[in-house]
């Protein structure tokens, strides 16, 4: 067990060279994006690399003025693309149903269609402080990481469904965030629903346990979804230079920082999950690992979480499915 964990780290810490870059995107023109938290870190490198798909990309962010100032910098960087895209700007706060709710709403009247949502936003596990709560009173990681998240997917499932309706089988899919934290951080079975509404007062295992609920998310709603034509996947976009380390101790930070790689890569992973012909309806509900590769679960050393998301009728425990259940009781008083 501890020798399978330390190789499961060591991959993810040290990946082999990604297979899908900005050097062999292929063309995305007529397709719609989304990107949650675009305006900077891994979002930001991810839109850099699909503007010059020609596809249109909805950048989603708290502030307009961070998103215009983002938009204008890809917007004028050189060389200019062959195929430039289109960037626009989306309103979304995920501390705020409210916001959630109105910024699924703007996008219907936009768009018809919605070709891949990238779940990308979210707060590192040093920037939330025990006990901090969203604008409806949740846990803030649980709040923004699961039950604000999977409102926002619902709100756009039928832009989804429309989507997959005139595209490849596989084509349409859903991105989810999770981390290496889901894995090594979380408590047994990934999470605990006797403490999920409050959290507790390790601010580090409340990001893990979030992270643990966005791959169950993203788990169940393979499962749920299947019928419409829309992919899910999960993936741990790997240990970088952004801003989920921030507020990290100096002294960690010592022994962190040279285990770190530049924010495009974790882009990369995002951009298999997202265009990778690798993913397909046969693979939705896969984890992906850095820069791109899909880990079987048997590879996992984190057995109990695999069992745990797995439905009852399966021998699992139906955490997936539980969780999912719950989100929904969550915002159901708001909606």
């Amino acid at each position: 067990m501890v020798f399978a964990t330390l190789c499961n780290a060591y991959t993810q810490i040290f990946p082999p060279s990604p297979v899908l870059t900005e050097q062999n995107v292929p063309s995305q023109a007529g397709r719609v994006f989304i990107v949650t938290g675009g305006n900077g870190g891994v979002g930001l490198a991810l839109c850099r690399i699909l503007y010059g798909t020609g596809a249109t990309i909805y950048m989603a962010s708290r502030s307009k003025e961070r998103a215009e100032e983002a938009i204008r910098s890809i917007a004028s960087s050189s060389p200019t693309p062959a195929n430039p895209g289109r960037l626009l700007f989306l309103q979304l706060d995920l501390n705020d149903l409210e916001s959630v709710k109105a910024a699924a709403a703007h996008f219907a009247t936009q768009e018809t269609k919605l070709d891949i949502l990238w779940n990308n936003a979210g707060m590192g596990a040093n920037r939330v402080a025990p006990g901090t709560q969203t604008a409806q009173g949740f846990e803030a990681m649980v709040g923004m990481h699961c039950i604000a998240t999977l409102l926002f997917t619902d709100l756009l499932r039928p832009q989804l469904r429309s989507a997959a309706a005139s595209q490849p089988t596989g084509a349409v899919r859903v991105v989810w965030t999770s981390s290496y934290l889901a894995e090594g951080g979380s408590p047994t079975n990934g999470i605990d629903f006797a403490t999920l509404g409050k959290g507790s007062q390790d601010r580090v295992v409340n990001y893990a346990v979030s992270k643990a609920g966005t791959w169950m998310l993203g788990r169940e709603m393979a499962r749920r979804y299947a019928a419409d034509g829309i992919v899910s996947v999960v993936q741990n976009p790997g240990n970088l230079k952004a801003g989920s380390y921030e507020g990290t101790p100096a002294l960690t930070m010592c022994f962190v920082r040279p285990l770190l790689h530049e924010t495009r890569f974790g882009a990369y992973t995002e951009l298999y999950c997202g265009l990778s012909p690798d993913i397909t309806a046969e693979t939705s509900g896969a984890y992906v690992i850095p820069w791109g590769r899909i880990r079987p679960d048997k590879d996992c050393p984190r057995t109990d979480i695999i069992k745990a998301m797995m439905p009852v009728e399966d021998g699992g425990l139906g955490y997936a499915s539980k969780l999912w259940d719950w989100c929904e009781e969550q915002w159901k008083p708001f909606i």
